[in-house]
């Protein structure tokens, strides 16, 4: 997809925003012995977050996002595939202020520099084992960012294009054990990395979004 056609079908985010594909959705086959699945988590908790979902322009005005593998490190979400971002600290006014401060620390981004806009917001989520509530901030970028990855929290900046997640593109499923918890769930594969859970869901509802008609 070109980069002015994922503009223009971003520029104003539809009211009801389309769901994420369900097979991205873990599903738990076997849990550990006195283990419990969860409860209702209809009213989101936790810790406020925000990560930013950057498209920019490629050589070619290819439409792009910009992913981050991250570092490995003892603690949750060691060596995952995400967006840049992380949780809000007391000086962020909002949740764009905290995007755009992560993207800035982690992967170098110059906001001025690129020419980014930030266009909207997609469904918040909750992440339990780290319990954060996350928002995503999808921003667009007249141009390339110079990317400098920060060494001590991401290991390499991977940089896809959009047709990656719309809606026809291929997921594979996937059968693992985390903890001791059987799990069932899509993700995508990008640069031989494996893009699932939270973050492939984001992605999925950007694609939707993308392929809307408008």
């Amino acid at each position: 997809m070109r980069c002015e056609e994922a503009r223009q079908r971003i520029a104003s985010l539809p009211d009801r925003l389309p769901a994420p594909a369900d097979i991205l959705m873990p599903v738990v086959l076997d849990a550990p012995a006195g283990a419990s699945r969860g409860g209702d988590r209809s009213t989101l908790g936790g810790r406020p977050a925000a990560v930013l979902v950057l498209l920019f322009p490629d050589d070619r005005d290819d439409a792009r996002l910009v992913l981050i593998e991250r570092a490995t490190h003892d603690g949750h979400h060691s060596g995952e595939v995400s967006f840049p971002g992380g949780k809000a600290e007391p000086e962020d006014v909002d949740a764009v202020a905290t995007a755009m401060r992560e993207a800035t620390e982690e992967v170098g981004l110059d906001p001025d520099a690129a020419g980014v806009t930030v266009v909207g917001r997609l469904d918040e989520f909750l992440i339990p084992v780290s319990d954060f509530r996350v928002r995503p901030i999808v921003a667009i970028a007249d141009r390339t960012p110079a990317f400098i990855p920060d060494a001590r929290e991401v290991r390499r900046i991977v940089i896809p294009p959009v047709d990656t997640f719309l809606p026809e593109a291929p997921i594979r499923m996937i059968e693992r054990t985390i903890d001791g918890w059987s799990l069932r769930y899509g993700a995508y594969d990008v640069e031989r990395l494996s893009v699932w859970g939270a973050t492939a869901r984001v992605l999925s509802q950007l694609g939707g979004i993308l392929h809307l008609d408008r």
